[in-house]
């Protein structure tokens, strides 16, 4: 080997360790959360975390930040979307409980991407991988509009995929959101019981409504697939 040669493998051979370390860091880290998470799990109560959150005066930005983590250590996002009613109200909670879904999916695709890069053929995950990679946005938000489907499991196992960023995006806005407005929508009524107020059976129906057509939908889509 030349001089050359061994000076550029030994300059290649830290940015493997360091890649393998930030991969092993990154998984320790999910791993110890998602533990943290199941061990402190009677906490997850929607009012005792809007109640944490409504202290700080940049709210807003604390429940994305709090959805971010939620999504990554498999945290039910419908608890977060009725934290947003709760907090916000129907109209900024939708808005805000939909940028903190989209954020933590995109923040889950991106920790899967980065996990598994350099791994030769994982994208590779069956038929259903390949059908959601041919379907594009459309199959991502079919895939969203499953109930039983986890949001965090949806958001690691999409980013094993070989789905662009922007249609992984995209499709999960648009799946998500009938769920979204659904519990932001029941939330926002809760609240309103809370505090004594009269006009809480609008968002009750409306978070129904929202409700019965998220399930609504992939139960015709599945029936026009067959």
């Amino acid at each position: 080997m030349t001089a050359r040669g061994g000076g550029l493998t030994n300059a290649v051979l830290p940015l493997v360790g360091l890649r393998r370390a930030s991969r092993l860091a990154l998984l320790g880290f999910l791993a110890a959360g998602a533990v943290a998470a199941w061990h402190w799990r009677t906490v997850f109560d929607p009012a005792t975390i809007s109640a944490a959150i409504a202290r700080y005066p940049i709210a807003p930005l604390g429940f994305l930040a709090v959805h971010i983590a939620a999504s990554l250590l498999f945290v039910p996002r419908t608890i977060l979307a009725i934290v947003a009613g709760l907090l916000f109200g129907v109209g900024w909670g939708i808005v805000w409980a939909a940028s903190g879904s989209v954020a933590g999916a995109v923040a889950g695709f991106l920790a899967a991407r980065h996990l598994s890069s350099g791994l030769d053929d994982l994208g590779q995950l069956g038929s259903v991988a390949a059908q959601v990679e041919r379907g594009g946005w459309r199959a991502v938000a079919m895939l969203r509009l499953i109930p039983v489907m986890p949001h965090s499991v949806a958001n690691y196992g999409l980013g094993l995929t070989k789905l662009t960023l922007s249609s992984y995006a995209l499709g999960s806005f648009l799946g998500q959101l009938p769920m979204t407005i659904a519990y932001v929508d029941l939330g926002a009524a809760g609240e309103r019981l809370l505090v004594g107020g009269a006009n809480w059976v609008e968002p009750t129906l409306i978070g129904i409504a929202a409700l019965s057509l998220s399930l609504l939908i992939p139960a015709i889509g599945h029936r026009r697939a067959r």
